[in-house]
């Protein structure tokens, strides 16, 4: 496993980090990738930490607290050896964002409950616009409170759109943003965080790489998925629309079909300039090995990169609609 600082923040962590949404189950009025059994994910958690990852993303959303819980439970007795990452604003599916103080400090308190910790390495603000930052400033006052109270050790956000991610670093000097990013998706180059990032010392937690799955390889779009998972919102058109531009751009960095693509995902993900790592969803001890696995691929040179731009953003092939456009 390879190891980076994120941005200039002094923090090191595994490339290729634990995405924990899927872990927290299916909750009420809350979709993710459906049922989940907590055995198999305290598995896939000590198989990560065996192998190399130290970076846990997590969310009091995540599960309404249960993927939280299990980051807890898996890992008592080493709390040293890894990094949290949590996030505040949403504790509800169905209740608006609060980044009130108040909301804010219950809502580390109920973390550090969960996570059986009396720190927060990274605490994310979740889907909070540059615009509420900038018209509620106790905001990051109340975060920059908790961090030299030792509540926590960094402010980040996780962004809802990742153009959103530039003026949050350049108005608010914060050193860690989330966004999504992958082949299939390339508003980080397009709005400019990635150049953000790199001119203001941040570092960039790259969510989704596999594209919901799609980028693995192994999706047709005919696939028919459970009500709990959120992917059975989407439309027969779209999925199929979404595998026929996974499988060509995948083709365009190397991969052959009948191979697992999951590599050329994530290195694809670790080659974008700013990207300190990346956090796949991991459901299965196989998906943990096999991702910290690609944790000691090299990035890819610069052909590669320039071949797989190339590829999206070929008007000629079939089935092209900017996948990355579509994303959310």
């Amino acid at each position: 496993m390879r190891y980076r600082e994120i941005g200039a923040t002094g923090l090191k962590v595994s490339v290729v980090g634990f995405g924990a949404w899927g872990i927290g189950g299916k909750v009420k009025d809350g979709l993710s990738y459906g049922r989940t059994d907590d055995a198999v994910s305290r598995r896939a958690l000590a198989a990560a930490f065996d192998h190399g990852i130290t970076l846990y993303d997590t969310a009091p959303l995540y599960g309404l607290g249960h993927s939280e819980a299990l980051i807890g439970q898996a890992f008592t007795g080493h709390r040293d050896r890894i990094v949290i990452a949590t996030k505040v604003g949403y504790s509800d599916f169905n209740r608006r964002a609060d980044f009130s103080p108040a909301a804010i400090r219950q809502s580390v308190e109920d973390s550090l409950q969960r996570l059986r910790t009396d720190y927060i390495d990274i605490l994310q603000l979740h889907d909070a616009s540059p615009e509420y930052l900038r018209q509620h400033p106790e905001t990051l006052s109340t975060l920059d409170d908790l961090r030299r109270e030792g509540k926590l050790r960094l402010v980040g956000a996780s962004v809802k759109l990742p153009a959103d991610g530039v003026p949050i670093i350049q108005d608010h000097g914060l050193k860690v943003i989330q966004a999504n990013l992958s082949m299939m998706d390339r508003r980080s180059f397009e709005g400019g965080l990635l150049d953000a990032a790199m001119t203001g010392g941040a570092g960039i937690i790259a969510r989704t790489p596999l594209h919901f799955g799609f980028l693995t390889g192994q999706l047709t779009g005919n696939e028919e998925f459970g009500p709990d998972d959120h992917r059975s919102r989407w439309s027969r058109q779209h999925l199929v629309r979404w595998a026929n531009d996974a499988q060509h751009l995948l083709t365009a960095a190397g991969w052959q079909p009948g191979k697992s693509a999951t590599p050329f995902a994530l290195r694809f993900a670790l080659s974008c300039p700013g990207v300190a790592t990346t956090i796949p969803g991991i459901l299965s001890p196989e998906q943990a090995v096999e991702n910290a696995a690609c944790g000691e691929l090299d990035d890819f040179p610069a052909s590669v990169m320039a071949a797989i731009a190339d590829s999206y953003n070929d008007e000629s092939t079939p089935n092209h609609d900017v996948a990355g456009k579509r994303a959310s």
